[in-house]
């Protein structure tokens, strides 16, 4: 296993603040928004093609992950696993910046690409993810989930400002183009080479273990996954709780896929005051990370997500009905504080439920329960704001999904989650 020394949990944070600008400028706030603006017909368009992307890449990384969580546990290959997925999305995002608007099949080439990226950033999630119970000392969980969260934010903040002022401008910086909207695109070069550099001291401190179970057959991998199944319907209170997440992870999802679209679909906010918004958001994210990953040791995982779920609730019926730009900003304020805690307190939950043999294998469900059903959250935004010709209307359905997460949430009960994961054998 690797240290629990100060520096290698300094490194995993690190890891955290480089592939967040994957998710702030690429998937939320920048990328996203130049394809439904820049690439697609028409921002209506643009949103159910960019909605459709996220699903298809959801529904595939639910499909993947526990099947190579499982060939990472058995295999003892979870840093290389996790240098795999890392290297190709830095590629696959770095690739983004030659996709021209009057590229033939620009729409289909960018969407083809952004998949793989998504997909290569979420697998890598699971492995990353895999190593927190090993790293954090006894009782800290909370807090190092917390700060790797909080760092993260920070990092795409960060990455967002200086692409804000060296690229996203009428003149960027280093005599680099706009025509065609290549300093926009630039931002993906950004991105690539900031995710690369920051996840090499994660990649050169951790090493792969040897084998904990003999090689797996490749025609005995289908078995194998209904094994890990079986292990863990034993652990009815990981099995509660990853059926609530499913849930209300759809209304995050959908909200870092579209929150830039709406500012700019509905409030018509341009290009750089999407950005600033995004930075803003990020910080106060960041900083509900970090003090509710206190919080989250102090009261438990499960009261954490709930006053989260609550609080995002209200934030979104305000961004619903918010008539001017000042209530929206409000809002989106209230959603960043309570997004971070909301993300870092599940996977600090998850890690108190899963037995120390299965963590790999366990998390790779516990992204399947984030992305099996990730694909309706922004498939039904995308529907309902082309059937209603309204934004608004979409970004509405993102409630039904933390409040049917919230009610199921409430029959976990942690203490025996607890006890499960402490004396039941793996």
């Amino acid at each position: 296993m690797p240290s629990s020394n100060n520096k290698t949990i300094t490194a995993w944070c690190l890891y955290d603040w480089g592939n967040s600008a994957f998710t702030t400028l690429v998937v939320t706030f920048v990328y996203g928004t130049y394809f439904t603006k820049g690439i697609a017909p028409d921002p209506t368009t643009g949103t159910l093609l960019w909605s459709l992307a996220m699903g298809i890449s959801g529904i595939l990384v639910a499909l993947l992950s526990p099947i190579l969580g499982t060939l990472a546990d058995r295999s003892g290959r979870r840093k290389s696993s996790l240098l795999l997925a890392t290297m190709v999305c830095v590629f696959a995002t770095a690739a983004l910046t030659f996709v021209r608007p009057d590229t033939p099949q620009a729409i289909s080439l960018a969407l083809a690409i952004v998949v793989i990226a998504q997909i290569a950033y979420e697998l890598g999630i699971v492995f990353y993810n895999a190593f927190l119970p090993d790293l954090a000392p006894p009782g800290k969980i909370g807090a190092i989930s917390g700060y790797g969260w909080g760092l993260g934010y920070a990092g795409g903040i960060t990455c967002m400002t200086i692409a804000l002022f060296c690229l996203v401008r009428e003149q960027p910086l280093f005599g680099i183009s706009t025509e065609l909207g290549f300093n926009i695109r630039a931002t993906n070069l950004l991105v690539a080479g900031w995710f690369f550099l920051f996840s090499l001291p994660l990649l050169s401190r951790l090493r792969d273990q040897p084998p904990s179970q003999p090689p797996l057959p490749s025609r005995s991998l289908t078995r194998q996954i209904s094994q890990t199944w079986r292990d863990l319907c034993r652990y009815r209170e990981i099995l509660k709780f990853l059926v609530a997440r499913l849930l209300y992870n759809d209304g995050l999802v959908t909200i870092f896929a579209f929150g830039g679209i709406y500012a700019a679909g509905t409030f018509g906010m341009e290009m750089r005051e999407v950005m600033l918004f995004g930075i803003v958001i990020n910080i106060a994210a960041g900083l509900g990370a970090v003090i509710f990953g206190f919080i989250d040791d102090a009261v438990g995982g499960k009261r954490t997500i709930q006053i989260s779920i609550i609080a995002l609730i209200l934030a979104t019926l305000m961004a619903v009905l918010a008539p001017n730009k000042t209530w929206f900003w409000a809002a989106a304020v209230m959603i960043g504080i309570f997004v971070g805690p909301n993300q870092s307190a599940s996977r600090s939950l998850m890690g108190r439920f899963v037995p120390p043999c299965h963590q790999a294998e366990f998390y790779g469900f516990f992204s399947f329960s984030g992305k099996i059903s990730s694909f309706l959250g922004p498939l039904l935004l995308g529907v309902v704001t082309a059937s209603y010709q309204s934004q608004r209307a979409g970004v509405a359905t993102v409630i039904i999904f933390f409040v049917s997460g919230g009610l199921i949430l409430q029959t976990v009960n942690e203490e025996n989650g607890l006890a499960a994961a402490s004396h039941q054998p793996g």
